[in-house]
């Protein structure tokens, strides 16, 4: 499997990222995850809206669960933008994590099974089977125009940055 030319840390120590890394400019790959009812979720099903995706490595971490939150709160103020985290949890604990924290405005999936998001875009962590923190902005036609992996998987992406990148497609 190719690795990407990433280059990002897990605690201060480099990781290797699987397959191959998203950019912006380029159409977006079609990947099938798994949803909370353990039902198919593709990326295909938000055809036409503007998508945010937000990976993170485990919603019961700090970070990852404020992303998620700060995403969730985003929502109501985004017409036409669907908002996907993916993640490799279990979708029990994607489920759990919704109900106990009222996250109702947005996505969350799971890729534990076949990693299928991960690598096509490039963002599976060879070391521990998670998922590299990243956000990818995706426009109504399947073009990539955002993406920021972050360096070090402990820290937050720049919201901002993302969400402005979207309201230039809405």
């Amino acid at each position: 499997m190719k690795r990407s030319t990433n280059l990002v840390t897990f605690g201060g120590n480099p990781v290797t990222l699987l397959g191959k890394s998203a950019k912006a400019g380029i159409n977006a790959k079609n990947f099938i995850c798994i949803g909370q009812d353990l039902k198919h979720v593709k990326l295909s099903d938000f055809s036409g809206k503007v998508r945010i995706i937000s990976s993170v490595p485990s919603v019961d971490t700090g970070v990852c669960s404020a992303q998620t939150l700060r995403f969730n709160k985003e929502a109501d103020k985004l017409k036409n933008v669907q908002i996907i985290t993916v993640s490799v949890d279990l979708p029990f604990a994607l489920k759990r994590f919704c109900e106990a924290e009222g996250v109702k405005n947005i996505t969350l999936i799971s890729d534990h099974k076949d990693l299928d998001f991960a690598v096509k875009y490039g963002l599976l962590i060879e070391e521990y089977r998670l998922l590299a923190r990243a956000i990818i902005v995706i426009d109504s036609e399947d073009i990539i125009r955002h993406v920021q992996i972050v360096k070090e998987i402990a820290d937050h992406p720049d919201y901002d940055k993302a969400l402005a990148a979207v309201k230039k497609f809405i």
